[in-house]
């Protein structure tokens, strides 16, 4: 499997997704970095860091459909894990932010 074994119909759409997935993922990095309180920090690498993977997971889907020349969802698992994780994750930090703010 090279790069040359990938169709362009399918190279183009992925690389801009990972593209997009990069860029959405360097933006909720420098929300963590550039916002002031706990609470605001949480929102901006939670939202990008799953539309990020969104968007890597969606690229892996269309390339690997492509090679196998066969509707891959393996990482539609990926992707229900993710999105059923990161919320639960940032609601706990949030409730743990709450409590220590209020001692």
């Amino acid at each position: 499997m090279t790069a040359a074994d990938v169709p362009l119909w399918a190279a183009l759409p992925a690389a801009l997704l990972l593209i997009c997935g990069g860029l959405l993922t360097l933006v909720g990095s420098l929300g963590l970095l550039r916002l002031d309180s706990f609470f605001a920090r949480i929102h901006a690498p939670t939202m990008g860091g799953t539309l990020g993977a969104g968007c890597v997971l969606l690229a892996s889907m269309l390339t690997s459909t492509a090679l196998a020349q066969r509707l891959v969802v393996h990482e539609l698992l990926i992707t229900l894990f993710i999105l059923i994780t990161a919320p639960v994750t940032t609601t706990l930090l949030m409730r743990a932010a709450m409590l220590r703010s209020r001692e």
